[in-house]
């Protein structure tokens, strides 16, 4: 038997290839000649760059109020911007390549520039989408008067158009935010260094006004300075809310170890914590002048030296002998030690009830019964154990100034650590 031949398109196996369609390179036909028309009406729009910047200077003027301000400000600064900007557009239409650098740089130096002038960032974008809207327009009014059949070309480039005007209003956008950032840094540093000078008392007397506006405050007014040790930053916060009344026009500066709050006190009462804290505050004296914070500042750290490590708050006006130990630590020591120095030989534990014994005594106002009951004994023993120290320390308690060298030889003690 023959074999039956098979034709050799019948041995193929599988699906057949279809050939895919030829695709033009590059852009189509209707889109090379929709570039044409448009790089030649952007070429008039070059020429005649002058006239459209008036324009849009024109526009903005009347839609824009920020820009109404900034024309009536520097008329031909604003001109020249609005110029720069517009040919940069109007250059990318023609050269997307060879000109998106320069037109990028310019649209950031003006969103920087803005910035540091304090144009509203809407106002900017809403300026740069009025161009956009401009060039647009213009380009459709050429094309209309040379060549009318042409306008219905332009649509197919419309997306480049508005393309360019996103992207530049992006890094406007951008541009701004940055600068805005690096001039709020600034300012904020300008305002601590202004406020760190102030409390350090070197001020200049020039410098007042300016570190008034900064700070908000008047420049001739009653102040009080008050320190916070507060711990961690929750802590010192919560401090910061119970140093100072509510509603006290305060400013705060942060330090390393302690915040300093610099109080508008007016004729009123000195302020004082509003509720009790843990945290360590101290309130110093008041002053006149933004001059005298320094001196504020020096009286409020003294008040602090004196708070218990524990907390609490201290007035400096109600501890003055206090003050004055831990105002001069050398002086408060070797008077602790010559008051003092005799118990140094016995037992601690019998020094420190010989201590507490006569500081509950002088808290007491000198009343051995008074001072009994807050010690849990007898009269008599708060007696026996007054005249045990006037006899260890050759001090007699009825004497007047001796008793003002045990008070504060006691102070020293407990503030210094004696």
């Amino acid at each position: 038997m023959h074999q039956a031949l098979r034709p050799r398109s019948a041995l193929r196996t599988g699906p057949t290839a279809v050939p895919r369609p030829r695709t033009r390179p590059g852009r189509s036909l209707i889109d090379a000649e929709a570039l044409s028309v448009l790089h030649r009406a952007a070429r008039v729009l070059l020429d005649d760059l002058p006239e459209l910047t008036d324009r849009l200077v024109a526009v903005l003027q009347e839609q824009e109020p920020a820009y109404r301000a900034a024309v009536e400000i520097d008329p031909v600064a604003t001109w020249q911007e609005v110029q720069r900007s517009l040919r940069h557009s109007v250059g990318s239409l023609l050269d997307p390549r060879g000109t998106r650098d320069a037109a990028r740089r310019c649209s950031w130096r003006i969103g920087a520039a803005r910035a540091e002038q304090g144009l509203p960032l809407d106002a900017l974008l809403h300026a740069f989408r009025l161009g956009g809207s401009l060039v647009w327009q213009a380009l459709v009014e050429e094309t209309s008067r040379t060549a009318p059949e042409d306008v219905r070309l332009l649509v197919h480039v419309a997306s480049d158009v508005w393309n360019f005007v996103d992207e530049h209003c992006t890094l406007v956008a951008d541009a701004y935010r940055q600068a805005e950032r690096q001039l709020n840094w600034r300012r904020e540093n300008r305002v601590r260094l202004l406020a760190t000078a102030l409390l350090d008392g070197t001020s200049r007397i020039a410098d007042l006004p300016e570190t008034a506006r900064a700070l908000g405050l008047p420049e001739h007014a009653r102040y009080v300075v008050v320190a916070v040790d507060g711990g961690p930053a929750p802590g010192c916060a919560q401090a910061r809310a119970a140093a100072v009344p509510p509603g006290a026009r305060t400013y705060w500066h942060t330090g390393v170890e302690v915040d300093y709050g610099i109080v508008l006190v007016g004729d009123g009462e000195l302020p004082s914590a509003a509720t009790p804290t843990p945290a360590r505050i101290g309130y110093g004296g008041a002053v006149e002048g933004l001059a005298a914070i320094g001196d504020a500042r020096r009286l409020a750290d003294t008040a602090l030296r004196i708070c218990p490590a524990e907390g609490g708050t201290v007035r400096l006006g109600e501890h003055l002998p206090a003050a004055l130990v831990v105002s001069s630590p050398e002086l408060g020591e070797t008077l602790a030690d010559r008051v003092l120095g005799p118990l140094s030989g016995l037992e601690p534990a019998d020094r420190e009830v010989l201590l507490d014994t006569l500081s509950a005594w002088l808290e007491c106002d000198g009343s051995a019964q008074r001072a009994g009951r807050s010690l849990y004994c007898h009269r008599n023993t708060v007696l026996n154990r007054l005249r045990r120290f006037e006899q260890l320390t050759g001090r007699s308690l009825s004497r007047p100034s001796d008793v003002v060298e045990v008070s504060l030889a006691l102070t020293a003690c407990r503030l210094l650590g004696g």
